[in-house]
């Protein structure tokens, strides 16, 4: 056996450590999402912040690590490791007190702040690993290129295995909680594991007890993760149901002092209904649900972002229009049949718009664009791309119906013009109506088609007619730009309104609802 094959040999055992580790950086970094984007929103500014944090801290391990390396003569690897499952079983346990005393930072600081003082512990402990395992594994000065070669490529590979583990399997079926948990014990066992090796190798007589002590005060802090709770002092609100899925954290909420049950999905209210009678309470549904009034000929609809289902029930209810819903989240899906009532009376296709509209055939009378979640619109729908692919989907004389939340004036206007301004690539004509009149802070309703809008249409009552021209809406777009796959910089010109919008459902449930 050559001394190559000899040296290999040995460390297997560190180049599973470094396997594990590195796993468990990406599923830390993306777990993070899931704890903040409740409070601040799915947005590139949470992303941004946890892609930032993750670097700092891995590049602060990696130099402490390295320092800690020369001078600890060949052991304390099992001691980083078990730091490294104790932060990261605090991660859950101090995820609401962090996100409250963050909150008056506002989003972009709040949520930055809150991912460092999170994650960047447990990262910078996990960043240690390598540059110690290096170390560990170079016995002369002419292995060190192989050897630092290895350990980094096991550490990738983990981090590859970790991610797609994690995406493709954990998420659909175990909470984030519960996989902190999880993978700080593994980390919390793994310190134990390795400091026994370290006793053996390199007869260090007190490795194993510093990470004993430490896997008991962790072991101490489960009950506490598992049991947290939402608290309303109020006693206004009552917590229906909450799942953890794929893209988001979904909620079905009852205020009894407003008789209003509430379908979130992170930091968005996507569903509104009353108690009492399932009710739509959505101002903005009530334009949209008038549209077969303008344009009778509708026979056929899709609708992109269901929600509670309450514009596909009042399609069929009111007009007979058998209505396809396509929504990317299993649990909203479930949800609205479960506490909306909603009877799907077409297609209920549950998986991406741009994927799936890609193997729709159509033709649609009406097309209803509504795609809002985590505090911010998919970005990638309001594409002149993706606006093509519906108009291909469109009947001769169908209609696009779409659903945008901005400012109508001041800064964060420029969102609402690049709509208006790439919905004018693609279709000859459009019209803009507003929820509430006289309100900045508005849902606007494009409706685009190859035809103008007339409400004077005889089959348009008067007093729709009335109520539906007191809230035309005409849009400056010398501001906007037209949004495409390459250049799209809407989510940063939404800034505003995310902001805005996580106000207002602080204000409305408060901060302690909106933490998980």
């Amino acid at each position: 056996m050559t001394d190559s094959s000899k040296l290999c040999q040995n460390n297997i055992w560190l180049y599973f450590t470094v396997f594990l580790t590195g796993s468990s950086v990406m599923v830390i970094e993306l777990l993070g999402t899931r704890l903040i984007a409740p409070f601040y929103g799915n947005s590139l500014y949470v992303w941004s912040s946890l892609i930032s944090v993750t670097m700092i801290a891995l590049a602060t391990g990696y130099f402490i690590g390295g320092r800690w390396a020369d001078r600890a003569k060949r052991t304390g690897l099992s001691l980083i490791i078990a730091l490294a499952g104790l932060f990261t079983l605090l991660i859950p346990w101090v995820t609401r007190s962090v996100l409250l005393a963050t909150d008056p930072l506002g989003l972009r600081a709040g949520a930055f702040i809150s991912a460092l003082v999170l994650f960047s512990p447990g990262l910078t402990m996990l960043g240690m690993v390598s540059p110690f395992a290096i170390k560990l594994a170079t016995s002369r000065l002419e292995g060190i290129g192989t050897s630092s070669g290895s350990i980094y490529a096991v550490s990738t590979v983990g981090s590859v295995i970790g991610t797609l583990v994690l995406g493709f399997f954990l998420f659909p079926w175990v909470g984030s909680r519960q996989i902190l948990v999880s993978l700080g014990c593994i980390l919390l066992v793994l310190s134990i594991a390795v400091a026994v090796y370290e006793e053996k190798r390199f007869a260090r007589t007190i490795a194993v007890l510093p990470c004993m002590l430490l896997t008991v005060i962790g072991l101490n802090l489960i009950p506490k993760i598992v049991g947290a709770s939402h608290f309303d002092a109020t006693g206004r609100f009552s917590v229906l149901s909450e799942r953890e899925s794929l893209y988001g954290y979904v909620r079905v909420i009852d205020d009894s002092k407003r008789q209003l049950r509430i379908l979130s999905a992170d930091a968005s209210m996507i569903g509104a209904a009353n108690i009492p009678d399932g009710a739509n309470r959505l101002m903005y549904q009530d334009i949209v649900t008038l549209i077969p009034a303008i344009k009778p000929t509708i026979k056929k609809a899709l609708i992109i972002g269901q929600g509670a289902g309450h514009m596909a029930m009042d399609l069929k209810n009111h007009y007979g229009i058998v209505t396809d819903t396509l929504e990317i989240d299993p649990a909203v899906a479930e949800a609205a049949v479960k506490f909306f009532g909603f009877k799907p009376n077409g297609q209920a296709i549950v998986g991406d718009a741009r994927y799936e509209i890609r193997h729709l055939t159509g033709p649609y009378d009406l097309i209803i664009h509504d795609c809002f979640t985590g505090g911010s619109e998919p970005s990638h729908l309001l594409t002149v791309e993706t606006l093509k692919q519906l108009q291909g989907l469109l009947s001769p004389e169908g209609l696009l119906a779409l659903n945008f939340v901005a400012f109508g004036q001041g800064e964060g206007h420029e969102a609402l013009a690049s709509v208006s301004k790439t919905i004018e690539q693609v279709f000859a004509n459009q019209s803009l109506f507003i929820s509430e009149p006289g309100e900045n802070f508005n849902d606007f309703i494009f409706l685009a088609g190859s035809q103008p809008i007339d409400l004077t249409v005889k089959s348009l009552s008067v007093e729709q007619a009335d109520w539906l021209a007191k809230r035309k809406y005409t849009v400056d777009t010398r501001d906007g730009v037209i949004l495409t796959d390459n250049l799209n910089p809407l989510e940063h010109m939404q800034a505003r309104k995310s902001e805005h919008y996580r106000h207002v459902l602080v204000d409305w449930f408060g901060a302690e609802l909106l933490v998980r």
